[in-house]
């Protein structure tokens, strides 16, 4: 797995020679077929691949405009640099990979422990550095790479440069998905907070989930990490060759729960007092799925690290797998989703709406319900499994096909155009009344309660995703997918000046569409009860002559 990680490091080191040289033909060629390469893998061996490279690297907090030259000259006498980049987030850091995990330790003996008169310092040292320069240095301004999305104004006055909408979908998902760069930084993180939780647990890692591993993250989401205490469970052979057996002395609690809760109270306090960069700590003990939620300052990151959902990390996967078994699943995902989020469908705040993936479950359920299908459903992943895929998971069946190249490419031709316009028309007549979703059959079924809008978890079959949803939000969503259907249909059939206002996919994203939409149903509810009073007033007179 080191020689790996090593040779691509290589390749970037090669790829940034190629650039240099003027070859950016080459360089474009090279990440393609290394995206391609990183595509087919399975989703745990590039999680790995991710994890190992993440050991090899610091974050270093830089002077302002640091002399590039001079900071990776100075480096390079701890070790061989294999990449690294800029970034703005309170000040200018730099993430840099060390192509030998040595050098990290080499950097770190010749660190010193800063000094404060009027302070007492938490002696904790960790892989993140301040680099100071007590020179003058002639100082150039260093690129640094965006961390956020662009705001949606800027968004449609680039997809208008497009020349069709499916180059619009493929504009926007390329504004709005993680980069490399921003991947590798929440995996540093994750180490980082592996690194303060092998003060207690030496054998855990903490893994990242959700949406900064299953293809669809948008530049800016949250870092879901994973504290994963199972392997130290799973520890020890059991075996004894003498007439004696040994076994840890352990402490012994109530329930899982309670386990969870307590390792967690501990983790966040170790977070709060030891961890450097990370603040505003809140230990969230009573929810459903017990976290620690903190933000990292020095990466831009808000945080959430849970030790008992593993069901989340088999999501993850899925969705991981459906985003890169058609071409078409990514760019639409990542349309609908900012769509959804434009016109109040999504909220980054807890509540009634429907959630991201709820949204993306929905989405994959339109695709499955193609003719012909562009994925498989879950069932048929399942049987596509060999016995390396076998999950349980606290008694259920989390068992799906890893290896891509065993899902046959769909014989769906259809563009991403009209598989946006057909999704608005497929959810604005759907009958959420009597159907629920369910991608692991991939057809609708007979809801097994009133909730108006009913998603089954892919995994825990017996639960609602979209519980949360009510029937405002629910009608809410329709009326703005037939706004939207409508207002697409129009554009495909008759182009409007595209010199003059937002067209396709630019045109639904205007925020006008949704308050239209509002407004509409307030003049409705305004002349309904204008003509009720109405026809009050009029029953009046006539009983009044009938007297």
């Amino acid at each position: 797995m080191a020689a790996c990680v090593r040779i691509r490091s290589l390749a970037r080191v090669t790829s940034r020679a190629l650039s240099t040289a003027g070859g950016r033909q080459q360089k474009a060629l090279a990440e393609e077929a290394t995206d391609h390469e990183e595509a087919r893998k399975t989703f745990t061996d590039l999680q790995k691949e991710r994890q190992e490279q993440a050991e090899h690297t610091v974050l270093i907090s830089c002077p302002p405009n640091i002399n590039e030259n001079k900071f990776l000259k100075y480096l390079s006498q701890y070790g061989n640099v294999a990449s690294h980049f800029f970034y703005e987030s309170y000040g200018t850091h730099a993430v840099v990979e060390f192509l030998e995990k040595e050098s990290v330790e080499s950097l770190r003996a010749a660190t010193n422990v800063p000094r404060a008169d009027d302070e007492c310092i938490v002696p904790f040292k960790s892989r993140l550095f301040v680099f100071k320069s007590e020179r003058a240095m002639d100082r150039v301004p260093v690129h640094c790479l965006k961390q956020a999305a662009v705001p949606v104004n800027e968004l449609i006055q680039k997809l208008c440069k497009a020349e069709n909408v499916n180059e619009q979908a493929q504009a926007l998902m390329e504004e709005y998905q993680l980069t490399d760069e921003n991947i590798r930084l929440r995996f540093l993180v994750s180490s980082l907070i592996r690194d303060v939780a092998a003060a207690y647990f030496p054998e855990a890692t903490v893994n990242p989930y959700g949406s900064t591993v299953n293809s669809f993250g948008k530049l800016g989401c949250d870092l879901d990490l994973f504290l994963d205490l199972d392997t130290i469970g799973k520890s020890g052979t059991g075996k004894s060759a003498g007439p004696f057996t040994s076994e840890y002395l352990m402490k012994r609690v109530p329930s899982g729960r309670v386990m969870t809760q307590r390792i967690l109270s501990v983790i966040g306090e170790c977070v709060d007092n030891f961890g450097p960069g990370c603040t505003g700590v809140q230990k969230i003990l009573n929810a459903r799925c017990p976290l620690v939620r903190f933000t990292h300052q020095p990466a831009g990151l808000q945080c959430d690290l849970t030790a008992d959902n593993r069901i989340a990390l088999r999501s993850s996967e899925l969705l991981y797998l459906y985003g890169h078994c058609d071409h078409r699943v990514r760019p639409l995902v990542f349309t609908l989703r900012c769509w959804a989020r434009v016109h109040g469908v999504t909220s980054a705040i807890p509540g009634a709406w429907i959630t991201n993936f709820s949204l993306t479950t929905m989405i994959l359920f339109f695709l499955q319900k193609r003719r012909p299908p562009i994925i498989p459903t879950l069932d048929q992943l399942k049987n596509l499994s060999g016995k390396e895929d076998k999950h349980i998971v606290d008694g259920h069946d989390c068992t799906f096909v890893s290896n891509l190249n065993k899902i046959k490419p769909s014989e769906n031709s259809e563009s991403v155009d009209l598989l946006l316009s057909e999704f608005f028309e497929f959810y604005g007549n759907f009958d959420f009344t009597k159907n629920c979703i369910n991608i692991r059959k991939g057809k609708e079924q007979n809801k097994p309660d009133s909730s108006p809008l009913y998603i089954q978890n892919p995994f825990e079959q017996t639960l609602n995703v979209s519980k949360n949803v009510n029937q405002t939000q629910l009608e809410r969503f329709v009326a703005i997918t037939r706004e939207s259907a409508w207002i697409l249909q129009e554009q495909l059939n008759r182009p409007s000046e595209r010199d003059n206002h937002p067209w396709g996919l630019a045109a639904v994203l205007l925020p006008s569409l949704s308050q239209g939409i509002g407004k509409a149903k307030r003049k409705r509810k305004k002349g309904m009860a204008s003509d009720r009073v109405k026809s009050l007033l009029e029953s009046l007179k006539t009983d009044g002559k009938a007297r």
